[in-house]
C-alpha cells in the first residue's frame, strides 16, 4: 500500500493494519518511528540510543495526518525508546510510550523496545485451511479459560515462559477434552492484579512470558496439537497511566474529553472515543494485528456492555444522551459492527464471542440482518441462574425449579456460549466447589451434576481453569492452581468426570451439533418440581439423540419412568455418581430396555435410575 493511501484510510477511519504505519519498524538503514499526535508543536524519539535526549531526534510532520515520523539510524532491534510530545496550546512536554509498541519492557518499566522481524516459521497451514471451512455452528466448541500466569508455576513460584507452557498447558487440554484455549489478556499492562484487563499495550504481548515469537511458537503448538486459542481483547476501556494513552498528546486524543463519555468511574478507566476515525483505526488494526500475525483463532471481546449503553453504570446527570436523545453508543455500535465484519472476512473461520450481559438484540447474528456481529455470546443469565440455584439447599430447590428451566425460553435467540468463568471465582464470590451447599460429599456430587448440566445444556461451553477438578481457594493470579488436590480421590473423581463430559460433547453429534438450533433440544418432563428432577432429549442433524436426565436432591430416584422417542435397549453413555468419579455407584447396570406404551406423550417409556445428586445419559443401543 503507499504511504499517501495508508494515511487517507487511517485518517478515514478504515487502516486495519495500520501497525504497518505507525510504530517502529527496523531496517537497514535504522528504524523508522511514527507516532499519531496531531496536537502536538514538536515531537522527539527518546531512547536508550541517544541518552533518552531527544535533542538530536526531532520528528517531521506527515503533511495534515497528524502522523510524525523519523528514521533514526542508532536504534536498532531492542532499543529502548519513548516519544517527547510538546502540546501545541499549553507548551506541556509529555513523555509516553508508543501506542503501536510490538514490546513493552517488563514492569515496572514501561518504555517500548523494537522488536526484530519475526523468525518464526509457522506450521500450522493445514490448521488455518481447516478452520477456514469449519462449520464451527454445527461443531463442538469447549474453551478451557486460561491466566497464563497462574495455571501452573515453577516451585520458586515464577510463572512459566511460553515454551515451557506449551509443554505443559498443551498435553493436558488435549487429555482433557477441551477444543480451544482462552486466554485472559495477554496484551502488556502494567498491573499484575488487573489479569491484562487494563491493557496499556495493544499490539505488544506481555513481557511477563517471553518473547512475541515464543507468544508464535506457544499458538503455533496448539494448532499442531490440534488446539485453537482465543484472545481476551479489551476494546472498551484502558486505563489512566499517565505514560500511555491518557491525554496523550496534551489533549484527550484516545478518549472523550468529557467525562460524562470518557471516563469509567467504577473502574477507574477512560472510555475510548470510537466516533474519532483514527481511534477506529488503532483498535481495528489491533484486532487485525493478533489474528494476523498471531494467527489467534479468535477473540472474546470483553466488556461489550459497557461499550453499547452511555448510561452503562452511570446514575441521571452523570452521562449525555445520543443525537436522538438514546442512550444507546452509536459510535461504539458501528465499531463493533466494522470489527466483526472485518474479522469474519479477513479470517475465516475465526471466532468472536461477545461478553454482554443485558437484553440487547442480535449479539450474534450477522450485521447485514441488523446483528452486531459477533459469532457467539456468553450466556450470563443462563450461569448466574445456574449457580443461584446450586448454591441452595437441594431442600429448597423444589420452590426454584423454574431458574433452570427459564433458560430454554431464550435459548436460541442468540448463538449462546455457556460460561462458568473467571469472574465467578474471585472477590469472595468463593469457588465453584465452594458455592456447593452440604457435607465434603455433597460439594463434589454437586459439582459433578453442574458440570453434567453445563455439558448437556445446549450452547458451546467455557470452563475457568480449576473448576474442573474442584479447585477449593479462589483463583487468584499470584499463585498457581492447587494442583496438590488431585493426591485427593474426589478431585481426580471431578477431573476424570470433567475430561470424559467433554469427550462425550465432542464425540456425539446430538450433544453439539444443534446447540443453537430449537429442534435440537426436547422436553421430556420439566414440571417435576417436587422432586427436583429434570429430563430431556438432545438431538443431532443426523437424527441421532441421548436421554439426558438429572437429579438435584441427594435422595435416589429409583423406577422414575419418562417417555423416550422409541422402545429398545439403551446403553448409559455416562453417569455422574460412577466410582470412578467419586461417587456411589448407582446407576443402571449399563443399560434398560424401553417398552412401547405413551407415556408423556412419547410412544415408549423406560424405568430409569437417576443418583443422588446424579446425571445419567442414555442412547438407543
Amino acid at each position: 500500500m503507499q504511504l499517501s493511501d495508508a494515511l487517507y484510510l487511517f485518517n478515514e477511519g478504515r487502516n486495519v493494519q495500520a501497525y504497518r504505519l505507525l510504530g517502529a519498524h527496523p531496517g537497514d538503514g535504522g528504524t523508522l518511528f511514527r507516532v499519531w499526535a496531531p496536537n502536538a508543536s514538536r515531537v522527539a524519539v527518546l531512547g536508550d540510543f541517544n541518552g533518552w535526549l531527544g535533542g538530536a531526534h526531532q520528528m517531521q510532520t506527515l503533511g495534515a495526518s497528524g502522523i510524525w515520523e523519523l528514521l533514526v539510524p542508532e536504534a536498532v532491534p531492542h532499543s529502548l525508546y519513548r516519544f517527547e510530545i510538546t502540546n501545541r496550546e499549553s507548551g506541556d512536554v509529555l513523555v509516553k510510550s508508543d501506542p503501536y509498541a510490538r514490546g513493552v519492557e517488563l514492569r515496572p518499566g514501561s518504555a517500548a523496545y523494537v522488536v526484530p522481524p519475526s523468525s518464526h516459521r509457522w506450521a500450522d497451514d493445514a490448521w488455518l485451511k481447516r478452520r477456514a471451512a469449519w462449520d464451527w455452528q454445527h461443531a463442538p466448541v469447549n474453551i478451557y479459560e486460561v491466566h497464563a500466569g497462574s495455571w501452573m508455576r515453577h516451585p520458586d513460584g515464577k510463572p512459566y515462559l511460553w515454551r515451557e507452557l506449551a509443554e505443559r498447558l498443551i498435553p493436558y487440554a488435549v487429555e482433557q477434552g477441551y477444543t480451544h484455549l482462552e486466554l485472559l489478556p495477554i496484551t502488556e499492562h502494567p498491573l499484575d492484579e488487573s489479569w491484562g484487563y487494563q491493557t496499556t499495550g495493544y499490539f505488544a504481548p506481555t513481557a511477563r512470558y517471553g518473547s512475541p515469537d515464543d507468544l508464535r511458537f506457544f499458538i503455533d503448538a496448539c494448532h499442531q496439537a490440534g488446539l485453537g486459542v482465543l484472545l481476551d481483547w479489551v476494546p472498551g476501556h484502558f486505563p489512566q497511566d499517565q505514560w500511555a494513552l491518557a491525554r496523550y498528546d496534551g489533549t484527550a486524543l484516545y478518549e472523550h474529553a468529557d467525562p460524562r463519555l470518557g471516563l469509567h468511574a467504577d473502574w477507574g478507566t477512560h472510555i475510548f472515543n470510537y466516533g474519532r476515525h483514527e481511534v477506529r483505526s488503532f483498535l481495528l488494526s489491533s484486532a487485525h494485528w493478533w489474528l494476523s500475525e498471531f494467527h489467534f483463532d479468535g477473540l472474546r471481546v470483553d466488556a461489550v456492555a459497557s461499550m453499547l449503553y452511555l448510561d452503562y453504570s452511570r446514575q441521571a446527570g452523570e452521562w449525555l444522551p445520543n443525537k436522538y436523545g438514546g442512550r444507546e453508543n452509536l459510535e461504539a455500535i458501528e465499531f463493533l459492527k466494522a470489527l466483526n465484519a472485518m474479522v469474519h472476512g479477513e479470517f475465516p473461520g475465526a471466532l468472536t464471542i461477545a461478553e454482554e450481559s443485558t437484553a440487547w438484540p442480535m449479539v450474534s447474528r450477522p450485521t447485514y440482518v441488523g446483528g452486531l456481529g459477533f459469532s457467539m455470546k456468553w450466556n450470563m443469565g443462563w450461569m448466574n441462574d445456574s449457580l443461584r440455584y446450586f448454591q441452595r439447599d437441594p431442600i429448597y430447590r423444589r420452590w426454584h425449579h423454574n431458574e433452570l428451566t427459564f433458560g430454554q425460553v431464550y435459548a436460541y435467540s442468540e448463538n449462546y456460549v455457556q460460561p462458568f468463568s473467571h469472574d465467578e471465582v474471585v472477590h469472595g464470590k468463593s469457588s465453584l466447589i465452594g458455592k456447593m451447599p452440604g457435607d465434603a460429599w455433597q460439594q463434589c456430587a454437586n459439582l459433578r451434576l453442574l458440570l453434567a448440566w453445563q455439558t448437556f445444556t445446549p450452547g458451546k461451553k467455557l470452563m475457568f481453569m480449576g473448576g474442573e477438578f474442584g479447585q477449593y481457594r479462589e483463583w487468584s493470579e499470584a499463585r498457581e492452581l492447587d494442583w496438590g488436590l488431585l493426591g485427593e480421590a474426589a478431585h481426580r473423581g471431578l477431573q476424570r468426570l470433567s475430561a470424559d463430559l467433554n469427550r462425550l460433547y465432542r464425540d456425539h453429534p446430538a450433544l453439539h451439533s444443534q446447540d443453537f438450533e430449537s429442534s435440537g433440544f426436547d422436553w421430556i418432563d420439566c414440571h417435576d418440581s417436587e422432586h427436583s428432577v429434570l429430563s430431556w432429549l438432545r438431538w443431532g442433524k443426523d437424527g441421532s439423540f441421548v436421554v439426558v436426565a438429572l437429579n438435584f436432591t441427594p435422595v435416589p430416584q429409583t423406577g422414575y419412568r419418562i417417555g423416550v422417542p422409541t422402545a429398545g435397549s439403551y446403553v448409559e453413555l455416562l453417569n455422574t455418581d460412577s466410582a470412578h468419579y467419586g461417587g456411589s455407584n448407582l446407576g443402571n447396570g449399563g443399560g434398560i430396555e424401553a417398552d412401547a406404551g405413551e407415556w408423556m406423550n412419547r410412544p415408549a417409556n423406560l424405568l430409569v435410575t437417576i443418583p443422588p445428586l446424579g446425571a445419567v445419559v442414555l442412547q438407543l443401543a
